[in-house]
């Protein structure tokens, strides 16, 4: 008899990698005869129909079960996930080292430094250990996990395949040359330094140029502040933030750029860039981290940010029309490649090979675990709910020095 296999993580996503990949999951799993459900804490509205709350997950948990868990920071679904029998397949996406959120987000700060901790007590609770890059596989070896694999990112492009967004399409298509970023609007990915890069371009090389910055900027208000200042004070034209988009508008958004600009520093896999690739837009991207791997030996890769290397480098790329075939065909050449890799076969594969190993020893937890989880839960409802009974508290007693 077949053991069940679920996966559990704190949220499913519309149209993020790891919600397709979350789902993509599911679907194989499905196909190849296993009983398999999806636990989360929340979901986007368009995907909870498809989900199972995660204090559900104790119900269905079995030794002989499998867990695929989606590790992320601060999560209540994933302690439960320590804490129950199952066999276990960590899944890492990734955590962005907290330095880049200092004076920006202090609450993420402490998020990803204590989720970095957390992650490090997953290396004897899992019997499989997966990073969705070689880069992340490296992460989770350095921190002493014993069984590492790679299970790869090979995204889907169905979100692309809708009727571009009119109005989008009319605002930007026209003899300007569109230099496009795809990506939340957070520290890492140097959103600033993608700002600086275009100026220099739009300065030294060609004044009729915008940028459009595609992606959500909702909870770095402070750090989108800031880049709206470093326009300003940069007086560069044509920076347009266009934040969270639909499908349409970014099918209209790839549609209508002529190269896509990255100086992301850290990233587990990049998306983006591959979307990129599909939509046959030559890329221009900072080697750091996973990306010089995700672009596998194409597109345009620089080392060093100087703003008048990275201009010319750009305007090469948008004037040269038989440079841009070739890194054009380069692209297609590594997405051939990459889509080519068998997903559901790995996948299974990994499966089989939990099922066959000897298990782990399992870490014990404390006897009124679960006792603290039902604490927890009725204080995280008295928090989001009734805030109130906070503001009746007495100050603290002031410490006299």
């Amino acid at each position: 008899m077949k053991p069940q296999v679920h996966q559990v993580l704190a949220t499913l996503g519309y149209g993020d990698a790891i919600g397709h990949e979350v789902l993509g999951i599911r679907r194989v799993l499905r196909e190849a005869g296993y009983a398999s459900e999806i636990f989360v804490e929340t979901a986007d509205s368009r995907l909870e129909h498809l989900t199972r709350d995660y204090r559900d997950l104790a119900s269905f948990s079995r030794p002989d079960n499998i867990l695929i868990h989606h590790f992320s920071i601060g999560s209540r679904a994933s302690r439960i996930a320590y804490a129950l029998p199952d066999r276990m397949v960590l899944v890492y996406h990734n955590i962005t080292p907290p330095e880049y959120f200092v004076d920006v987000h202090p609450l993420l700060v402490r998020q990803c430094y204590r989720g970095r901790r957390e992650l490090s007590a997953y290396a004897e609770r899992c019997d499989l250990a997966l990073g969705d890059s070689e880069f992340n596989r490296k992460e989770l070896e350095a921190m002493n996990f014993p069984r590492t694999a790679v299970l790869p990112v090979v995204p889907g492009f169905s979100h692309l395949d809708v009727a571009p967004d009119r109005r989008v399409a009319a605002e930007f298509d026209d003899a300007w040359t569109n230099v496009i970023f795809v990506g939340r609007v957070i520290p890492n990915k140097r959103i600033d330094d993608v700002i600086r890069l275009f100026h220099a371009y739009q300065w030294l090389f060609n004044p009729r140029s915008r940028l459009l910055l595609v992606g959500s900027y909702s909870g770095f208000d402070r750090y989108h502040a800031m880049l709206q200042e470093l326009v300003a004070r940069l007086g560069t034209n044509g920076v347009r933030f266009l934040g969270h988009v639909s499908n349409a508008e970014l099918a209209a958004c790839y549609d209508v750029a002529d190269v896509f600009l990255c100086a992301s520093e850290h990233e587990g896999f990049c998306v983006p860039l591959v979307e990129a690739f599909f939509e046959g837009i030559p890329v221009v991207a900072y080697a750091a981290t996973a990306v010089p791997a995700t672009m596998d030996g194409a597109g345009v890769l620089y080392s060093a940010k100087d703003p008048a290397h990275v201009g010319a480098l750009i305007d090469q790329v948008v004037s040269n029309a038989a440079l841009r075939d070739q890194i054009v065909a380069g692209q297609d050449a590594a997405l051939d490649r990459l889509l080519a890799k068998n997903f559901p076969r790995t996948l299974l594969g990994f499966i089989d090979r939990v099922v066959a190993s000897p298990r782990q020893t399992k870490r014990a937890v404390t006897d009124d675990f679960w006792d603290q989880v039902a604490s927890f839960e009725q204080f995280e409802e008295l928090t989001q709910f009734r805030p109130a009974l906070y503001c009746a508290l007495p100050k603290a007693p002031s410490r006299i020095v």
